[in-house]
């Protein structure tokens, strides 16, 4: 076992596979890591051959990215690519059909994040998600970690509470509450009005 908790290939050997152009990278980042990258397509689509296509194109991805970039987490990477792999494909489909859950949750994220229209540049939204991540660093460990399963793996309630061991409605109210915090937050650092 490797010391990422499963057996196999490490990361970092995976990674030479990519630099080295052995297509044996995709196989053994397929084995690793397909779960993982599924899981978080099928959180935001909700479709399993969508979710699956999602997967095929973030391994794709990753072959057409590294080199030259070079991880220093492959998990985070590949879980970057999907979810953005995910995301237009959601936006793309939205007008056809609909994901409640993650409509949900961009719902609930948007009440921290409305603002006036000039924070539409991309500085200005690298700047805001690092103040979202200063902020989390001071957060509770759980709470912390219930705001990301839901806002960055889009789990479900119900998985969430399982996950923490609280009930839904204990769920829900930390992240009320982490949503609420965050707001003020953004206003206090002037993200928001």
């Amino acid at each position: 076992m490797n010391k990422n908790g499963s057996d196999g290939v490490e990361d970092k050997d995976i990674i030479q596979l990519y630099f080295a152009r052995n297509e044996k990278a995709i196989e053994e980042t397929s084995k690793k890591y397909r779960n993982y990258c599924f899981r978080i397509a099928h959180n935001i689509l909700s479709n399993s051959e969508d979710s699956e296509e999602c997967v095929n194109d973030a391994f794709l991805g990753a072959w057409e990215a590294i080199p030259p970039q070079s991880p220093s987490r492959l998990s985070a990477f590949l879980g970057r690519i999907t979810r953005n792999i995910a995301l237009n494909r959601f936006d793309y489909y939205t007008a056809q059909k609909r994901s409640r859950n993650f409509e949900t949750i961009l719902d609930e994220l948007n009440e921290c994040l409305v603002s006036s229209e000039d924070v539409e540049s991309r500085y200005e939204e690298e700047q805001i998600a690092e103040a979202i991540s200063r902020f989390l660093r001071g957060v509770d460990e759980d709470h912390r970690n219930m705001f990301l399963r839901r806002y960055w793996y889009s789990d479900s309630m119900a998985d969430i509470a399982a996950r923490f061991s609280v009930s839904e409605s204990k769920a829900k109210s930390v992240l009320f509450r982490t949503r609420k915090k965050l707001r003020i937050y953004l206003k206090k650092e002037g993200y928001i009005l």
